[in-house]
């Protein structure tokens, strides 16, 4: 009679924890890159906030700006078996990678939970053919430009190689910096451009093995880095600044340019939408395509295999999965949020360059490779690097597989 007593005390404790289990709700971690000057990152948080409170689950939210440092960490959190269980990470890259083997496809999510019919992309599949995540905005990269500076010191906008020459001279004798940028934080997307600039489409899109020769157009493309710098194109700590001090230049109207993404036209202020546009990097070459440039669908949200096998937070971080990627909520994250002639000229863009957009050589590359080439960025700017031999410390790497 004690044994059963016991017994029954015990199921009753247990059955009491897990009601206040069920009553308080689980908590779900959270990583993504809608945060700093992306003005989705409000909604993005409103989002979070609305979901806890319609659920009564909790939310612990470690978003931050998707550069090297976000990548590593997430990479790294996975490797720690400390993943988040919702997150909104790089697809279809060498970042994703290492993580499949601890994500859900999307497939198999649908399998489980039919009613929900999430949207299954293809353009963010991976190499074995699977989606693993839901993309929620596509991306693009352009050379943004402050129209107003330019017609200051009379300067055409930056459509032909010439024509940032002669733009580049007159902002240094008007004291604004020509481009912002900076190569100790952020070498990306000159990097990138700069090759795409002096790359045919074959060239571009090549891929080389271990051992292979490289695209003469890569070498030459980085090249123009150098002759930008003794242009004085740049900051004059352009190896030793930083992103955000070199953002907030162009934004305060001290920069006439700065190469980067639809994420940074996100955080243009709405008074500078009229004044603002982007363009192609411009050309180096006669087998470039002037109206190249670099896009595509490069992140999605994902849920982790951990979530997927903890029976207590399953339901929770796919209900969070399909919150956040249907209906009015997807849209409110994807929506490009500026307005005027910086919407123009983006979607200008995108319309006419839809035959001729590239996914980044940096996101093809394996990460060791990638932080190889733009460790080498500030060298090849001042000089001190040759960019042939840079390329040839890239390729030692293995960048696209042996």
């Amino acid at each position: 009679m004690r044994k059963i007593l016991a017994l029954l005390l015990s199921l009753a404790l247990l059955l009491s924890l897990s009601a206040l289990s069920l009553a308080e709700g689980v908590t779900l971690k959270t990583v993504s890159t809608f945060a700093g000057t992306d003005a989705a990152a409000e909604t993005y948080v409103a989002l979070l906030k609305a979901w806890e409170d319609k659920t009564g689950n909790k939310i612990e939210d470690a978003s931050s700006t998707g550069d090297e440092v976000f990548k590593a960490g997430v990479l790294n959190d996975f490797a720690a078996g400390n993943e988040a269980d919702v997150l909104f990470f790089f697809a279809k890259t060498a970042d994703s990678a290492p993580i499949l083997g601890k994500v859900v496809p999307i497939e198999e999510i649908n399998a489980a939970y039919p009613e929900l019919n999430l949207p299954i992309n293809t353009a963010i599949a991976e190499p074995d053919g699977v989606v693993y995540s839901i993309p929620v905005r596509p991306f693009w990269e352009g050379l943004f430009c402050n129209i107003d500076l330019f017609e200051q010191v009379g300067a055409e906008l930056p459509t032909t190689w010439e024509n940032l020459v002669d733009a580049i001279a007159r902002f240094k004798d008007a004291g604004i910096v020509p481009i912002a940028v900076s190569f100790s934080d952020i070498p990306h997307y000159i990097a990138d451009a700069t090759v795409l600039s002096a790359s045919s489409e074959a060239d571009y899109l090549a891929r080389p093995k271990a051992g292979d020769p490289i695209p003469q157009a890569w070498i030459d493309g980085n090249a123009k880095i150098n002759e930008l710098y003794e242009l004085g194109a740049f900051p004059v700590d352009v190896n030793a600044t930083t992103e955000a001090v070199t953002s907030q230049m162009f934004r305060d109207k001290k920069a006439a340019m700065q190469m980067d993404g639809s994420w940074f036209a996100n955080g243009i202020p709405e008074e500078n939408y009229d004044t603002t546009v982007v363009l192609p990097f411009p050309v180096t070459s006669a087998e470039a395509q002037p109206t190249a440039f670099m896009g595509g669908v490069s992140m999605g949200f994902y849920v982790s295999r951990k979530a997927w096998d903890d029976p207590a937070r399953r339901d929770a971080a796919v209900d969070l999965l399909a919150y956040l990627t249907t209906g009015d909520n997807a849209v409110a994250l994807a929506a490009f949020q500026f307005k005027g002639k910086l919407l123009e000229s983006s979607f200008e863009m995108l319309n006419a360059g839809l035959t001729t957009m590239y996914g980044p050589i940096q996101d093809a590359m394996d990460p060791e490779a990638r932080s190889y080439w733009f460790s080498q960025i500030p060298g090849i700017a001042d000089g001190t690097v040759v960019p042939a031999d840079a390329w040839k410390g890239v390729m030692e790497l293995a960048p696209f597989g042996k």
